[in-house]
């Protein structure tokens, strides 16, 4: 059982982002999930979408990782669709699934961005930061990233190297 996930969600597969989380799966023999292979619907407040990807997804990454690391790209300052939704369901998990949601007490969480440039979004991480708080996760932390001429960035690629210690 490999014990860390990186979960891609990204409109582009194969774009920067999976290049940025494909360095930090090889740094950490980590197995790599793109949620775009999934069939994960939006939040439904009646809880009809109990039929898709979600819940099976979530039982394995339950039982099977101990560190989760989210990668995904920087769109109008926050994250991509894809991961929005995945996590507007996670937070669903202590109401429709709370024993599934309590699996994830312990566990760490981390997260990754990639933007077009060095600039910084401010406050990018708080959705993350306040996910792992609200379900019992101990955060890891941020880093965000970039890519220049289709490699990661210098100063970022250091910041990831370091972000892979502190999980290892």
């Amino acid at each position: 059982m490999n014990k860390i996930l990186l979960l891609l969600g990204s409109s582009r597969s194969h774009g920067n982002t999976h290049k940025v989380a494909d360095f930090v799966q090889q740094k950490l023999n980590a197995d790599l999930l793109d949620l775009n292979d999934f069939d994960i619907s939006y939040y439904d407040y009646e809880h009809r979408n109990q039929g898709d990807d979600f819940l099976p997804l979530m039982e394995k990454i339950a039982e099977n990782y101990e560190v989760i690391i989210f990668a995904t790209p920087v769109y109008w300052y926050s994250m991509s669709a894809v991961m929005k939704t995945f996590f507007d369901r996670m937070s669903d998990l202590l109401t429709i699934r709370k024993e599934l949601g309590r699996k994830l007490r312990g566990k760490k969480m981390g997260a990754i961005s990639c933007g077009y440039d060095d600039d910084t979004v401010e406050g990018l991480d708080m959705p993350f930061r306040e996910s792992a708080n609200y379900l019992g996760m101990e955060y890891l932390g941020h880093v965000y990233t970039w890519v220049v001429a289709d490699e990661i960035a210098a100063a970022p690629t250091l910041q990831l190297l370091d972000f892979c210690k502190k999980i290892k």
